[in-house]
């Protein structure tokens, strides 16, 4: 089997290769190619991944390139952590590749998306399996471009176009600070490989931390946090499978993956680097909830909460637990792919993204619905849902490890999480229909039937952090050569706050969405300065763009003004008076020097044809010469 772990991200290469240069010829069947090529890259991982449960390791590597005394080299490294990636990228991946096929049926660039999918999933897999940094980074830009196609995929929509540039240029910022991060750390360690990185990194050198948050700097690029966060919500001007797969369940969790990637560098001097990252964590979870309090817009709502759950995973790494972090991380990716998916067929079956458009479509759209509301259940964490079981251990370690106040905003954030998403439930599939020019109708069974799978996941995924299985799955994650976890036990106050905070949330947004509709508009009068700056998302684009963009414009304009009169002024006055100095030059050659010339060949010329007569060629000519010079020298020397 180990020989075959290169094709994981090879088969879907290939995909994108047939896709992008036969397009046109394959039409309709780019999708199935592109499945096909997901469902082989899936058929070859599972078995790995059973075989890494089973206390395996897969590792291959093979020289690229030497750097002074170093050697780069390339390879696979399937440890626990990489395993429950490639899980969640192949299996996820996969599905809502099967949905697109029916979501994206009537559109003319068919094969184009289904070729920029393809190269996605071949980068996202290779970052997956990736042996080291330097490979890591180079998937990481390639999912970053794919990013970018993907959210401008709708290049006519002015506003498809103007996210996707956001979107490049924000997480660029992260990119080349985490490429900064990756120079300081084979600086400082010697090597990029993430076997030898623990080793390495147990020396301590003291510019380790340093490394760690230039690394962090690309986790916040890329997972959205903090204050380069702005970029996603735009994001989803993109198709929505492509929001559902890009934007929510894999490249965002790429980020998360990183710190567990690079644990050792975080903990090798803790104090430094950790708290950040748990202060960043803290902030961008409970300030997105905050946010998707307001959100009209369907997949806003979704992508502010996929930014706060983020946040949740990366505060669990700040707080010492990357196990709950990636635990969270699996769980997220199958609720969150559904809800996006759910999301889309909504939109499929609406025609609208508006919740204050919709209502009452449960009773047309029942698979939808209620595979919805199974998503909406295992993000506001109500037991046994998948959910509930990786909040649960998020919250209990912020309770052991003593951060009182970051445990409370957790749980708050938790309570806001599961009152805007049963606030989008309710709006959405109960009450009354607001617009009745709306004639919902149920997606195809090629959509509905990957949201079934997705629920069934939502459900399921999750147990292996339930009390069944903990022991088992934190003894699998501590396998890995770089992990790091502290048994916790139950704790019944945790416990009791998590399902409380779930639970209270949904009541609230049944009384306020359903019970009581004109409670929502009270509240927003009542606390009006708090439904602004939720409404207004805390005004990062506007201090961004009063702060950022106008300013760089503004340097722009006065660059281009000092190119224009100085620079451009320079060129153009050494132009205009080396042309004077031509014209000068060329009077001084045509009138002096060819002059000159002219008058030593026309002087030539006259006294050739003078001394040419002499030359007639004739003897008695010359005799005559001869006599006559004679005499004259003789007439002379008389005299």
């Amino acid at each position: 089997m180990q020989k075959y772990v290169y094709l994981i991200p090879v088969l879907p290469f290939i995909a994108f290769t047939i896709n992008i240069l036969l397009g046109r010829f394959v039409k309709k069947a780019a999708g199935l190619i592109s499945v096909s090529a997901s469902i082989a890259s899936c058929s070859i991982a599972l078995p790995i991944i059973y075989r890494v449960t089973q206390g395996q390791l897969f590792q291959a590597s093979f020289d690229w390139l030497r750097v002074g005394t170093q050697t780069l080299r390339f390879g696979y490294y399937i440890d626990p952590y990489a395993s429950v990636l490639l899980f969640v990228v192949t299996v996820i991946g996969t599905l809502i590749q099967i949905y697109a096929i029916g979501y994206m049926d009537h559109e003319p660039r068919f094969s184009r998306f289904f070729a920029y999918i393809s190269l996605f999933m071949a980068g996202m897999l290779t970052l997956v399996i990736a042996n080291n940094l330097l490979l890591f980074f180079m998937a990481w830009e390639i999912m970053g471009l794919c990013s970018y196609l993907l959210i401008g995929f709708y290049m006519e929509k002015d506003s498809a176009a103007n996210a996707s540039r956001k979107a490049f240029l924000t997480t660029r910022v992260g990119d080349v600070l985490f490429f900064i991060g990756i120079l300081l750390l084979f600086t400082i360690t010697g090597t990029l490989q993430f076997y030898e990185l623990p080793a390495a990194a147990a020396k301590a050198h003291p510019l380790l931390p340093i490394a760690a948050l230039f690394i962090f700097c690309g986790t916040i690029g890329k997972s959205a946090q903090v204050p380069l966060h702005v970029w996603l919500p735009d994001a989803m001007e993109g198709p929505t499978p492509v929001s559902a797969l890009i934007h929510a369940a894999t490249m965002v969790a790429a980020g998360v993956y990183l710190l567990s990637r690079t644990v050792s560098v975080f903990t090798a001097i803790p104090a430094a680097a950790l708290p950040i990252v748990m202060e960043v964590g803290t902030i961008t979870a409970f300030m997105a909830a905050f946010i998707a309090l307001t959100a009209t817009d369907i997949k806003k709502v979704l992508a502010y909460s996929t930014i706060s759950q983020l946040g949740f995973m990366v505060a669990a790494f700040g707080l010492g637990q990357p196990v709950a972090s990636t635990f969270h991380l699996m769980t997220h990716a199958f609720f969150k792919a559904l809800l996006f998916l759910g999301a889309g067929s909504v939109i499929h079956g609406t025609g609208t993204q508006d919740l204050r458009k919709m209502g009452g479509l449960f009773g047309s759209m029942k698979h939808t619905a209620t595979t919805f509301l199974i998503a909406a259940l295992a993000i506001a964490g109500v037991p046994p849902f998948s959910g509930f079981w990786s909040k649960d251990e998020i919250l209990l370690a912020a309770y052991d490890s003593h951060h009182p106040l970051v445990f409370w905003i957790l749980t708050l954030t938790a309570f806001m999480t599961a009152f805007y998403m049963f606030r989008l439930v309710f709006m959405a599939f109960f009450g009354k229909a607001r617009d009745h020019h709306i004639h919902a109708h149920e997606s195809p069974a090629s959509m509905t039937l990957p949201l079934w799978v997705l629920a069934i996941g939502s459900l399921l995924v999750g147990l292996p952090g339930s009390p069944f299985m903990h022991h088992w799955f934190q003894n699998f994650l501590e396998r890995a050569p770089h992990a790091h976890a502290e048994e916790h036990l139950i704790n019944g106050f945790v416990v009791a706050c998590s399902i409380g905070a779930g639970l209270g949330g949904i009541a609230l947004a049944y009384y306020m969405y359903l019970k009581n509709p004109e409670a929502a508009g009270n509240m927003a009068t009542r606390f009006k300065p708090l439904y602004q700056l939720s409404m207004g998302k805390f005004y990062f684009d506007e201090l961004y763009a009063d702060w950022v963009v106008k300013p760089f414009h503004a340097l722009g304009r006065a660059l281009f003004g000092f190119d224009q009169t100085v620079v451009d002024g320079t060129v153009n006055q050494t132009g205009i008076k080396t042309m004077s100095l031509s014209a000068v030059k060329q009077w001084i050659d045509k009138y002096i020097v060819d002059g000159l010339v002219n008058f030593v060949g026309y002087f030539t010329q006259w006294t050739s044809s003078v001394v040419r007569r002499f030359q007639t060629g004739f003897v008695q000519h010359y005799i005559l010469v001869l006599v006559t010079g004679t005499l004259a020298l003789i007439f002379l020397n008389l005299k």
